[in-house]
């Protein structure tokens, strides 16, 4: 639907009068006439031989390019995921012993997504409305539990509940290699900062994961494995511009676990970049 719509606005837009030659808008103060990019405005308030003043000024429009890219594009927002998991499975259960839902509850406030695209492209496809989107960067999803629970891999990942000391932090990242592909459609081509918006999917491989803890007893500990997450992270993904200000958006396809827990994440925030 958001395809149809947006080719509606592109046949729209081509349909529209050519603006090239002279168009002539009189009133009660003079006469208004546009050739392209010039504008001539002529009113009776001057002292020349017939009464009159000719103004001409030009109207000054970005000229977006076929081709455009933006470097170094930084996300901040924050991350949480759907838990589906079916805590009384066997799957569940190897993977962690007497878990349930609410081991895995999250503070929101402090579960944080940073990404950093190297860049991204916009190739125009119809008009400069209807636009490829296409980059490369780094997903850094950072997941703060409210309960006390321990990854660990001996040999097989397995996760516990530690009532043996007192946890200040308790955080799983998970970094991914990724690229978003999406179609862009810009509502307003000749503004530098328009109106538009762009949807599509984006590819991830998992190149780092770890469980970072700050305990009383131990103090600040660090631990990097797999724990079970699927290596590949395939996404819905949307933004949108206001103005000055963007906004993004992701959800996965499938739980960020290969196996034992069934979570699946979706992240939101601000966007930062020239379009």
């Amino acid at each position: 639907m958001l395809l149809v719509a947006g080719l509606c606005f592109v046949m729209a837009v081509r349909a529209q009068n050519d603006t090239t030659t002279p168009k002539p808008q009189s009133g009660s103060h003079g006469d208004t006439i546009r050739i392209g990019e010039m504008i001539i405005i002529k009113n009776g308030n001057g002292q020349s031989g017939d009464g009159s003043v000719v103004h001409v000024s030009h109207r000054h429009n970005y000229k977006p390019s076929n081709v455009s890219t933006n470097w170094i594009i930084l996300d901040f927002g924050f991350t949480n995921y759907t838990d589906n998991t079916n805590y009384s499975s066997s799957a569940a259960q190897s993977f962690a012993p007497g878990s349930t839902s609410d081991w895995f509850n999250l503070r929101n406030n402090k579960s944080v997504d940073v990404n950093i695209w190297l860049f991204m492209q916009r190739l125009n496809m119809v008009n400069h409305v209807l636009n490829l989107k296409y980059g490369l960067g780094i997903e850094l999803n950072n997941y703060r539990y409210s309960s006390p629970i321990l990854y660990s891999q001996n040999p097989n990942p397995l996760i516990s509940y530690d009532t043996q000391r007192h946890y200040s932090k308790n955080k799983l990242a998970a970094d991914y290699l990724t690229v978003p592909l999406m179609l862009n459609f810009n509502f307003t081509p000749h503004r530098k900062e328009g109106f538009g918006f762009s949807v599509g999917a984006s590819a991830g491989y998992l190149y780092n994961s770890r469980q970072k803890t700050v305990t009383a007893e131990d103090g600040k500990q660090k631990s990097h494995n797999s724990y079970n997450l699927d290596p590949w992270k395939i996404s819905w993904i949307a933004e949108v511009q206001l103005g000055p200000i963007k906004l993004y958006g992701s959800l996965a396809t499938k739980s960020m676990f290969d196996k034992g827990l069934d979570q699946i994440p979706y992240t939101f925030g601000l966007r930062f970049s020239n379009w």
